[in-house]
Order: C-alpha cells, then sequence, then structure tokens
C-alpha cells in the first residue's frame, strides 16, 4: 500500500509534463426535479502555458460553439448567465486547482442536456473541451425491470435515485408490496465516475396471480417536501393455467350450435378447436368460438379446446351430444320357412338417445322390449301361427319409426273341426275343412266313387273354396240313403287332404238327427210366432181406425138382423205373397239358429208353397151395412169387452 502512496506524485508529475488540454467529467449524470445536482469536473492545458491574468472558467448549455450563442450556465468573470440559470448556479471547484466541478440548484426536466467547460486562460489561450456531461432531470424514479417476468421464477426489480447533491439525500421506499410472497429488500450506494446512485432492490417470486399487479418505488429527501413516485404493472408470463369451455351439451339434429373457449395465459395462447385429430379453428387470443350450424349425428364427439402459448400447453374437452329420432329400422328380409324351423330375426337402428325396440306380430307384442339399438326376436321350432308380419318399432323421446318383414310358414295339411257331415233337407251335406301352406286339395271319397274338382252325379254335387290358406270342400248328396239302427241315415264319406307337406284321410261323423229335429220344432214355433204377430199388429191397427172415425166399437149391429155374407173368393196370388213372406221370415230365423247351435239351418219352414197350392183355401171379406146397436145380438161382457155375435150359413 505504502508502495502506491509513493508512487501517485511521480504518475501526476509526468502526467503534468506530458499533459494536453484534457478534461474529466462523467459521462453522465442525473438529478431528481426541484433538487440540486452536482457535476465534478477536473480539468488540464498543456505545461508550457503561464496564465497572465488568472484561469477563467466557462459553462455552456447543449453546444461548446461560442460563435452559435449557446446558453451560459455559469461564467467566471461576470455573473451574466442565461436567465434559466440565474441564481442556479456556482463553481465549487478552484480553477487555479484546476478544479471546475459546477453545482446546480433548483433544477428542471429544461435543464436536462450537455454541458460543457470552456477554459480561459488569457490572450488566445481560450480552449472548449468537445467532452461533455449528459445530465438527466428525472421527475420520478427509475425501476430496472427484466424484459421478461416468467412466473414461479425469482424475480429482482431495482428502484435507482442519484445521490449527487451534497445537502441532500435520497431514501428508497417500495409500495404496495403487501401481497407479494415472502419479499425481500436490500439497499446499495453505487459511486461510478465520480458520481452516486442509491439503489434498493427487491427480491420475490412472482405467481400468475401477480400479473397486471401495481408495484410502486418512492424517492423522498428527508426534511423536505420532495418526493418522487413510479408505477409499474407486473407483466407475468406464465402457460395456459387454466381452459374453459361450454358444459358438455345436448341439441337436436338440424339445429346450431357455439362452443365457447376461454385460456387464461400470458402471453395470450393460440387456442385450437380439435374433434378427433382434426384441427377445425383456431387463433391467438384470450377466446375462439366454433360454430357448427345444421348439426348431424356425424358431429356428435368429443371436442378439445387447446391452449399454448410457448410457456405451456394445456386442454379440456367436452362431448356434444346430437339428439334425433329413430332412423327406420333394418331387418330382415321377408322369407319362407317350413313349420318346425328356428328363426332369429334382427332389427338395428340409430337414434339418440338409444331407442327402445319392440317387435310385433300382426298388431301384438311378441319378445321382450330391448333398450338398445339391437334387438334380436328368436322364434324357436316355428309354427303356422307364427305366420304373419312382423314389425320393429323403434321409439324413443324425439320420435318413432318401424319397419316390417312377412314370414310365410309352410306346412302339411290340418283337418278343422268343422269338417263333418249333417242332414239337411235335402238330404245329407258334408264339409271338409283344412288349413295348410301351399293351400291343400281336397277330395271326397265314396264307397263306390273318388270324388274330385268339378265332378257332379245325381246323387250329389260338389264345391271347393279357398281363403287364404284354408281351403273348403263341400257335397250334397241328394238321397239319404238307408237308415241303421237308431233312425239315422247311413253316411260313409271320406275326406282327404293333401298338399306338398303331407296327405292326410279321415271319415266325417254324421251329425246327430236329433239337432236337426229340435230345429225343424224351433222353426215351427218361430213361424207361428211371426205369423201371430202380424195378424195381432193388423187389428190392433184397424181398431184404432175405426176409434179415431168416431164409430165406437161396442154396440155395433146390423140395422138388419139378417147378416150378410161375401162371397168366397180365390185369389192364389196374393195368397202366394203373404206365404212368401212368411217363409222368408222362417229362413232368418233358420241362419240365426245355424249361427247359435254351429248346425246347418236349412230346414224346412211351416207351410210351403208348394202344400199351400195343394189345398182350397177360401176366405170371406165381412162387411157391416148400417150397423147400429141392438139388445141381444151385442152387448158387454162382464170383463167389459165388446163383442158382436157374427152367424155363418
Amino acid at each position: 500500500m505504502w508502495c502506491l502512496e509513493l508512487l501517485l506524485p511521480l504518475l501526476l508529475f509526468i502526467s503534468d509534463a506530458s499533459c494536453q488540454w484534457n478534461v474529466w467529467l462523467p459521462r453522465d449524470i442525473s438529478a431528481m426535479t426541484n433538487s440540486c445536482v452536482v457535476i465534478p469536473c477536473t480539468f488540464m492545458y498543456p505545461s508550457g502555458i503561464r496564465p497572465s491574468r488568472g484561469i477563467h472558467g466557462i459553462w455552456y448549455f447543449g453546444q461548446p460553439y461560442p460563435q452559435l450563442f449557446p446558453p451560459v450556465v455559469f461564467k467566471s468573470r461576470t455573473d451574466v448567465v442565461h436567465e434559466s440559470y440565474k441564481g442556479r448556479t456556482k463553481l465549487l471547484g478552484d480553477l487555479h486547482q484546476r478544479n471546475c466541478t459546477l453545482l446546480i440548484n433548483n433544477i428542471g426536466t429544461e435543464h436536462s442536456g450537455r454541458y460543457y467547460f470552456r477554459a480561459d486562460l488569457g490572450g488566445a489561450n481560450i480552449y472548449t473541451y468537445p467532452d461533455f456531461t449528459e445530465l438527466k432531470v428525472l421527475d420520478q424514479p427509475n425501476i430496472d425491470v427484466p424484459e421478461e417476468i416468467v412466473s414461479d421464477e425469482s424475480l429482482e426489480l431495482t428502484c435507482y435515485a442519484p445521490d449527487n447533491c451534497p445537502d441532500m439525500t435520497p431514501e428508497i421506499q417500495w409500495m404496495y408490496t403487501d401481497y407479494l410472497p415472502d419479499p425481500e429488500f436490500s439497499t446499495d450506494l453505487v459511486e461510478e465516475s465520480n458520481t452516486a446512485v442509491l439503489s434498493n432492490t427487491l427480491t420475490f417470486t412472482p405467481r400468475p396471480m401477480h400479473n397486471g399487479q401495481l408495484l410502486g418505488c418512492r424517492v423522498y429527501y428527508p426534511n423536505t417536501t420532495l418526493a418522487y413516485e413510479r408505477l409499474i404493472s407486473l407483466d407475468v408470463k406464465y402457460a395456459p393455467r387454466s381452459v374453459w369451455v361450454n358444459a358438455s351439451s345436448e341439441v337436436m339434429e338440424g339445429s346450431s350450435v357455439t362452443l365457447h373457449c376461454e385460456v387464461d395465459s400470458n402471453p395470450p395462447a393460440r387456442i385450437a378447436w380439435m374433434f378427433g385429430d382434426q384441427e377445425l379453428l383456431w387463433d391467438t387470443a384470450s377466446n375462439v368460438s366454433l360454430m357448427l350450424d345444421d348439426v348431424t349425428p356425424a358431429n356428435e364427439g368429443i371436442y378439445t379446446c387447446v391452449g399454448d402459448n410457448g410457456y405451456g400447453i394445456m386442454n379440456t374437452s367436452l362431448y356434444l351430444a346430437v339428439k334425433y329420432p329413430p332412423y327406420e329400422p333394418v331387418v330382415n328380409d321377408s322369407i319362407t320357412v317350413v313349420e318346425g324351423t328356428t328363426l332369429a330375426l334382427h332389427c338395428s337402428t340409430q337414434g339418440s338417445p338409444a331407442p327402445t325396440l319392440t317387435w310385433l306380430k300382426d298388431g301384438q307384442l311378441v319378445g321382450t322390449i330391448t333398450a338398445d339399438e339391437l334387438s334380436v326376436l328368436t322364434i324357436v321350432e316355428i309354427t303356422p301361427q307364427g305366420d304373419g308380419q312382423y314389425r320393429c318399432l323403434a321409439e324413443n323421446e324425439h320420435g318413432r319409426a318401424s319397419s316390417s318383414l312377412n314370414i310365410t310358414v309352410e306346412y302339411a295339411p290340418v283337418l278343422l273341426e268343422e269338417s263333418k257331415c249333417t242332414v239337411v233337407r235335402e238330404g245329407v251335406q258334408c264339409v271338409c275343412m283344412a288349413t295348410g301352406n301351399p293351400e291343400p286339395t281336397i277330395e271326397f271319397y265314396l264307397p263306390d266313387l273318388n270324388i274330385t274338382i268339378n265332378e257332379t252325379d245325381g246323387r250329389y254335387n260338389f264345391y271347393t273354396h279357398t281363403d287364404g290358406h284354408t281351403s273348403t270342400g263341400m257335397i250334397k248328396l241328394r238321397e239319404k240313403g238307408e237308415r241303421v239302427d237308431n233312425g239315422s241315415p247311413a253316411v260313409n264319406v271320406h275326406c282327404s287332404i293333401s298338399n306338398a307337406y303331407g296327405r292326410e284321410s279321415i271319415l266325417l261323423e254324421l251329425q246327430q238327427e236329433k239337432k236337426y229335429m229340435m230345429a225343424v220344432i224351433v222353426g215351427t214355433i218361430g213361424g207361428v210366432a211371426v205369423i201371430a204377430f202380424i195378424i195381432a199388429a193388423v187389428r190392433y191397427v184397424g181398431h184404432n181406425n175405426k176409434k179415431e172415425n168416431g164409430n165406437p166399437r161396442q154396440d155395433v149391429v146390423l140395422e138388419n138382423p139378417a147378416l150378410y155374407y161375401s162371397a168366397v173368393k180365390k185369389d192364389k196370388q196374393n195368397l202366394r205373397k203373404k206365404v212368401l213372406k212368411t217363409e222368408l221370415l222362417g229362413s232368418k230365423f233358420n241362419s240365426i239358429l245355424e249361427e247359435t247351435t254351429g248346425e246347418d239351418g236349412d230346414y224346412q219352414s211351416v207351410g210351403t208353397m208348394a202344400g199351400l197350392e195343394r189345398q182350397e183355401l177360401n176366405y170371406a171379406s165381412l162387411e157391416f151395412i148400417g150397423a147400429r146397436s141392438r139388445e141381444g145380438a151385442s152387448g158387454r161382457r162382464d170383463d167389459g169387452s165388446n163383442y158382436t155375435e157374427i152367424k155363418a150359413k
């Protein structure tokens, strides 16, 4: 250390011996408004110059050339200075000691700029040094903020205040730090080129929540009213920390829907809407909306919003459900099967929500109701009753649809219970009914002849009819044949039924004759009852007509005691009409009886046309002329009824 102390005077002596026009002053210096600033200055001039009238100095503002008349800040010879510096400047250094240090008081922002020193050693030894000091007058402190503030990384913020005023020492204070996590503060004084800067450093770890928060630095001078503040907003970079999208939703087919995505990140993220691996839309923003028009079931699925800003990536998904009524179900083709076959009928469709599938046969429920998009109806060993139309009905809350198929079951012929022989008026009628698919062929066999379609004979006629899968054959034997012990006709008729799947022959039983006789008796009674009802109705109407004409029924006698009798007339034509009407009523009764008992209603009614024609029916028309009441010939019974005595020859 002592070696350096001995070396310094030697260095100064060498510099003095070799110096030229030179000046040392800070390149930059700063001060707060309304405070003061000291600009340190040391100048040198050539050693060969001897100032004759002392050393004078001038400080210029803005430029060093006097011929351009720059503002004079300070002048040692006179007090003539620029008006903006009057009473503000003072030379603190001794020019004879080559010290040109300048004090400026109560500075303002208008004093910011370059300051040049000019040395005047007398005569021609006047020199303006080209070096200058750049003064910055601040109205607020400086805060050193890193170019990038990243979340979860330690951050240092430094606030600076110039300390170049000898009469005032600044202090620094941080503002709005209460919300910071564990802040730390440190103070330092930096001196460089004879200038001083006071600093205070704030250290903390920012979080995404601190983005946009305000921090402040306050510089004040104790015992004065001077105070300066500066606020900054933290720009904290952070990866996407949340991605908000619509809640999963349901929409109807054909409608429109908007999917919103909002990403919380700094800087704003590149937001992309993804459907599967397909990118539908992207933009660099804080939020992006995806519009879907006329949605279809193909639009149903998972939609993902992805946010990426270079500091991280995040995504969130939603499920879009498209609701629609069931589509027309897909079912098996119509088929033809043989009795005993096992079938599996498939019905598949699509709908949202999943439809219920119901199998119906000829409008009736079969199987179970399935809440799925596939239903299988299994028919084990199908029977002829399984023949028909099968319909699969798909339903959900938005609609219904159905598809049908036909199942045709082919089977061997089956004889029906209605097959039998019955006694009718003309003889014996035999009916053979069978069902089968294909429709069966019916043949009748008699002991002496095999009956086939369209064959006729004097003893019988043959008739066939087909309705769907049911065939009916009928023959009428005109002769009732011989009688057996119980009095019934002797009938021996066989019915043969056949199709591609089989043949069967059976003897037709004869219906009991007592049933036939009972039907005849009931028919006869019915006919008589109908005729009696007609006669009573006619008499009632005639009685009312006479009463309306004012001719009382009682006490009516002929003025002439002799009775006039009408001639007997024969009118077969009118009689036929009356008998025919009676027969029609009897026939209607027979048909009703047949439907009730299941027996043939071809019974003979009471009184046929042929029987009546064999008789000579006489009838009389009675006519009373000039009738009057007469005692003895007419009178009143004890029960109150009226009567008239009529005698016939």
